[in-house]
């Protein structure tokens, strides 16, 4: 079998806000040998993309490269606005081993992708998870902190200088985080609220960097277009906190403020398994075998 790895690169710029540019980030994703893009979410209101791109180690390395220089050349920081923390053009680049590839290897390939992005480009870039040169560099939202804005000055303190190129960011693509980790779920769920401070507040109780839940990273941010509250989501590990453990707690969070969830979101692709583990505890399955029992898993 093949080795084929998945890279799930977040662009500042979205279908709603500037069709043509997310057009022609479509088509460079499209236009390597070796890849599929599989899957493109846009969102307005946050204004980003967010690519599912599935391939060969050297395909994934090389589509990575085109797509950063397709946003370097078509994005201007400098006037981009949006409800998600964002610090570059290319804001973040994760490589996530999928058939025949180890974790290492995609640490490997995500360093050769930042220096050839840096000596072809002149962008720089922070390493981050399973590729972070420190542990205060791990969590991206520790490295993406200030965001673009005040990238310039983080970059001056002794304890930010970039992995990858020089104490400055990109005059209009800034900064790239990029970095090898394990899948990530980008679940989100919305309330019948416009009090983005309810969000907020439910989002600071369930992060486990405030004491929540270990593998659950999240904000509170406002869907402008809909008049409506969200609970925006990274699971980085859906088997240590299952889905359906963060969506009981958001709903009896949310109760105690008198609001209801309307519904939830998935961004991007998931991994089968943590959907059947939602319905293996709702529909309260007993002595269930998921890989003997669902038969889509008999067709692979």
């Amino acid at each position: 079998m093949s080795k084929l790895l998945e890279t799930v690169p977040n662009f500042s710029v979205s279908r709603e806000k500037d069709p043509e540019v997310f057009q022609g980030l479509v088509d460079t994703a499209n236009s390597v040998p070796g890849c599929t893009l599989f899957d493109v979410q846009s969102d307005g209101n946050h204004n980003r993309c967010v690519f599912t791109i599935v391939g060969s180690p050297a395909a994934i390395e090389e589509v990575a490269f085109r797509l950063t220089k397709k946003a370097m050349e078509t994005i201007d920081m400098t006037k981009h606005t949006g409800q998600h923390p964002r610090m570059g053009a290319t804001d973040v680049i994760p490589f996530i081993p999928t058939t025949e590839i180890t974790l290492k290897e995609c640490v490997d390939l995500s360093h050769r992708v930042a220096k050839r992005i840096w000596e072809e480009l002149g962008i720089p870039s922070f390493m981050y998870e399973d590729s972070a040169s420190c542990e205060q560099r791990r969590n991206l939202a520790e490295v993406r902190k200030g965001q673009f804005e005040g990238m310039p000055e983080k970059l001056l303190k002794e304890e930010w200088a970039p992995d990858y190129g020089e104490r400055k960011i990109h005059p209009t693509a800034g900064i790239i985080a990029i970095g090898a980790r394990m899948p990530l779920i980008a679940f989100n769920i919305n309330l019948d609220t416009s009090d983005v401070e309810i969000a907020k507040k439910i989002a600071k109780t369930i992060r486990g960097k405030n004491g929540g839940f270990k593998y659950c990273k999240a904000m509170g941010v406002m869907l402008e277009d809909r008049n409506i509250a969200q609970v925006s989501m990274n699971m980085v590990n859906f088997e240590g906190t299952p889905l359906y453990l963060v969506y009981e707690m958001v709903r009896s969070l949310a109760d105690r403020y008198g609001v209801r969830i309307i519904g939830s979101e998935l961004v991007g692709l998931t991994p089968a398994k943590a959907l059947v583990d939602c319905a293996e505890f709702y529909l309260k399955l007993e002595n269930f075998d998921c890989m003997n029992q669902v038969m889509e898993y008999h067709l692979i």
